[in-house]
C-alpha cells in the first residue's frame, strides 16, 4: 500500500497542475508559452508540474481577472438579472386577475337578474285568477306550452 503513495501524489499533483495551467490566462503565464507548459506537464513527471508551480505560474500576487464585476454581483451573472417577483406583487397579473373577476360579477348579476324575473313571473297572481304563468326560455321569448 504504501509504495502506491507516490504515485497517487503525483496523479493528483499532474492534475493539479493541469487544471490550473489551462485555466490560466495566457497573458499571465510566465517565462513559457502556455502550450509548451502544458506539454511539459504532460511529458515529464515529477518536473513538469513542479517546474509550473515554480516558474510558469503567475505570482501570487496578481489579481486574475474575471468576465463580470465580483464586488457588484457576488461572482455571479444570474445576480445582474431582474428577481423575479410573486404574482401577488405583480400589477399586470393582478389587473388581469380584477378583469376576470369582473366578467364573472357581471355574468353572476345577468343570472340572478334572469332567475328573479322567472320567479316573478311563476309567482300566482294576487287577483285569484287560475290562468298558468308562462315560462320563457333563457333569452326572454316564451316557451310553447303544451
Amino acid at each position: 500500500m504504501l509504495r502506491f503513495v507516490p504515485f497517487i501524489i503525483e496523479i493528483g499533483l499532474l492534475i493539479y497542475t493541469l487544471i490550473d495551467a489551462i485555466q490560466t490566462p495566457k497573458t499571465d503565464v510566465r517565462n513559457l508559452p502556455k502550450v509548451a507548459w502544458i506539454l511539459l506537464i504532460l511529458l515529464i513527471p515529477w518536473a513538469g508540474p513542479i517546474a509550473w508551480l515554480v516558474a510558469g505560474r503567475p505570482k501570487s500576487g496578481s489579481a486574475r481577472v474575471v468576465p463580470w464585476p465580483a464586488t457588484r454581483t457576488a461572482g455571479f451573472p444570474e445576480h445582474e438579472r431582474s428577481r423575479p417577483i410573486g404574482p401577488d406583487d405583480d400589477p399586470d397579473f393582478l389587473r388581469e386577475m380584477n378583469r376576470g373577476n369582473n366578467e364573472q360579477e357581471q355574468l353572476l348579476n345577468r343570472w340572478e337578474e334572469d332567475l328573479r324575473r322567472r320567479e316573478e313571473k311563476l309567482k300566482p297572481p294576487s287577483d285569484g285568477s287560475t290562468d298558468k304563468p308562462r315560462d320563457d326560455g333563457p333569452d326572454g321569448s316564451p316557451t310553447p306550452t303544451a
